[in-house]
């Protein structure tokens, strides 16, 4: 079963661009792991320095490799000073199934 979930956060006044910028070329390296079935992201339409990632992976094994990729902490230690919130918020989604 995927591992999917919502990541959320804000860029602070001024620093929209670089957080584009940061967020894309991490969003290349995401897409080519083996294991990434989807990284899109968004900013919210009515708050554009409000970015929404939509990250789903193929199983939880395939979610752990993600974190432990090189790549993540230096990401994250270069984002989080451009942010409001202390870190990503994280929100993980199950999938919504027919009742039988």
């Amino acid at each position: 079963m995927n591992k999917t979930l919502l990541a959320e956060f804000t860029a602070r006044e001024g620093a929209q661009d670089e957080v584009a910028r940061l967020i894309g070329e991490y969003a290349r390296k995401v897409r080519e792991e083996e294991g990434n079935v989807v990284f899109d992201v968004y900013t919210k339409e009515a708050a554009p320095r409000a970015f929404w990632i939509f990250e789903a992976y193929r199983d939880e094994d395939a979610f752990r490799a993600h974190l432990n990729a090189p790549y993540g902490a230096p990401f994250n230690a270069a984002l989080v000073p451009l942010i409001e919130e202390d870190a990503s918020v994280l929100t993980f989604l199950n999938p919504l199934t027919a009742a039988s």
